[in-house]
């Protein structure tokens, strides 16, 4: 099976010398020379390039005779993102301005190497990329990779190039990932709009205690730059050839998992407040693996699997809400988490060393902040089900599920309830009960993200 992705979003790293430098062309370079690759004579031309901005929000609009595939690093020292896509070449061009004023000051485009040419953005603030998406030609408009920027903190894009440093290279991959959008286009009426071929966001294919890893001075949380749409990836649990839990009745956890995280995705979108993506939107295996990647891969937000387990006690019943510790929080948990690993395994894929590579400290701030917006997140949902949802005695918990592993991604694995306890079947395949844990899950996410904007 091909590799998943979304259909947008990469971002990558920051060289601070000339061996860093050289890493990261080394590292572009292996990436295009991997998978399908192009021959030379097959690489489209860069036509022309330019940028809009406003002090929120920046559009690079990069023209091509071709589709083609690209990848995006974040660069300091100056603050930089370069824009790397394979090409032939690029046209003679005099110096070009930037439209407006904010987030980028100037830009450049040249050839860095032969078969790969870069556009890089000097900022005058800390900016990361929200999506990213190659377009066909479409009427008398040429191919083009349009990639649209938004403020950021600068902790989060120290951390994000600490990220890249770290082997965080993303290259986008061919194949489109099912999702939904609400968003609506920020430069609308300007010249670099897209036409209607053109989507301005997400296209359709994104404890009872606090974590102990932040036991530590807490980190502060990246605020959400203002007027942005946070992208929300949900992953319904199992698929395919794993089918979960089973319940007597011959319904499996997968089919339960696929019908909420459907729900789900639809009434985040309604909201207007979100993009929204589905790591599967059919009975698609997929591993554990590429599950988180593809999470990292778009620079989620938020990170929801979703899950409706078995254990061997019938009297276990109830939803909870877990974030990825190393320490599960008792023995039940450790189970339950042990199992989900497995699954790969069952599958026929063993998982490789999920141990995210670590280059200084930076990183190591970037993931506990991760898992502290996740408790936070947890925390919000759990309130927003209580009044109406069955919850497990300490429904906010922890535990080392692999699915919850990235680093630089607030992640959550919800357990809708026991499929092997009689009551939360009966919940789980009453549709009236799912409404109602739908629409809490959903009131959760969006009182996370209140707080978030307002930090």
């Amino acid at each position: 099976m091909g590799s998943p992705s979304l259909l947008f979003n990469s971002a990558v790293s920051a060289p601070r010398s000339r061996a860093v430098l050289a890493l990261f062309i080394a590292l572009v370079c292996m990436l295009f020379a991997g998978g399908q690759g192009y021959a030379q004579s097959e690489l489209p031309q860069v036509l022309a390039a330019r940028v809009s901005t406003t002090p929120e929000r920046a559009r690079v609009v990069i023209d091509l005779s071709g589709t083609t595939e690209f990848a995006i690093v974040s660069l300091d020292e100056p603050e930089r993102i370069a824009i790397d896509v394979k090409a032939a070449g690029v046209p003679t061009l005099a110096p070009q301005a930037v439209a407006g004023s904010g987030i980028v000051a100037s830009f450049t485009t040249t050839m860095a190497e032969e078969g790969r040419a870069r556009t890089e953005l000097t900022l005058n603030q800390p900016a990361t990329v929200q999506q990213a998406v190659v377009l066909d030609p479409v009427g008398g408009q040429p191919a083009r990779l349009v990639v649209d920027l938004i403020v950021t903190s600068d902790l989060d894009f120290k951390a994000r190039v600490a990220a890249d440093l770290a082997g965080s290279l993303r290259l986008r991959l061919p194949d489109g990932m099912s999702g939904a959008s609400s968003a609506e286009d920020p430069f609308a009426g300007t010249e670099d709009t897209p036409s209607s071929e053109e989507p301005s966001v997400l296209p359709e294919a994104s404890t009872s205690a606090a974590p102990s890893e932040s036991s530590t001075a807490p980190v502060a949380q990246a605020p959400l730059a203002a007027g942005s749409r946070p992208l929300v990836v949900i992953d319904p649990g199992h698929g395919g050839i794993d089918n979960g839990a089973s319940a007597p009745s011959g319904i499996h956890e997968k089919d339960i998992t696929l019908a909420f995280a459907l729900q789900l995705r639809d009434l985040l979108v309604q909201s207007g407040q979100f993009d929204v993506a589905l790591t599967r939107d059919d009975d698609t295996y997929l591993t554990l693996n590429e599950r988180v990647t593809l999470a990292r891969q778009n620079r989620a937000d938020l990170f929801v699997s979703l899950h409706a387990d078995t254990f061997q006690a019938a009297d276990i019943r109830g939803a909870s809400i877990y974030t990825r510790d190393d320490q599960a929080t008792d023995i039940l948990d450790k189970v339950l988490a042990d199992g989900e690993n497995r699954a790969d395994i069952v599958a026929g894929y063993v998982k490789p060393d999920a141990k995210p590579a670590v280059v200084n400290i930076l990183v190591d701030l970037m993931r506990r902040q991760a898992r502290q917006q996740a408790f936070q997140a947890a925390t919000d949902i759990v309130k927003a089900m209580q009044p109406s949802v069955a919850l497990r005695r300490f429904p906010v918990r922890q535990a080392d599920f692999f699915v919850l592993q990235a680093p630089d991604v607030p992640s959550l694995l919800i357990e809708l309830g026991f499929m092997s306890n009689a009551a939360d079947i009966a919940n789980l395949e009453d549709n009236s009960w799912r409404d109602k844990v739908v629409e809490a899950i959903s009131q959760g996410v969006s009182d996370y993200f209140t707080q978030m904007r307002g930090k």
